[in-house]
């Protein structure tokens, strides 16, 4: 599966359309919560991840989320991932333990997701 890097916002559909072609109800995505951009796509988080950080992204910055385009806002974003286990970062789980962190991430799909 193609993965996007987002700097400008999108339309929901694309994103529903993006869900279809992979997981069904959910797309996988990379926040870059200092850049304020996402990879969105791909079977794995590590891949965005991945692209992220060759895009010159820093990988302490970037947290892993699921987008399920067609819940409601509490449902819309799961922040459950692999590459979310950073210890280093007091995160030693795959969900981000930081409130802030996850409030930022939130803002930045909203803005960059146009519902």
């Amino acid at each position: 599966m193609e993965i996007k890097i987002i700097k400008e916002r999108i339309k929901l559909k694309e994103v529903s359309e993006m869900a279809e072609k992979g997981f069904g109800d959910m797309v996988k995505a990379v926040v870059d919560i200092e850049k304020e951009i996402m990879a969105v796509g791909g079977d794995f988080h590590s891949e965005a991840s991945e692209l992220l950080v060759k895009e010159g992204s820093n990988q302490e910055k970037v947290w892993g989320i699921n987008i399920y385009p067609n819940e409601t806002e509490d449902d819309f974003v799961v922040f459950d991932s692999m590459i979310n286990i950073k210890p280093l970062l007091n995160n030693k789980s795959l969900y981000i333990e930081d409130e802030s962190i996850r409030k930022k991430i939130k803002d930045i799909v909203n803005k960059l997701i146009e519902k």
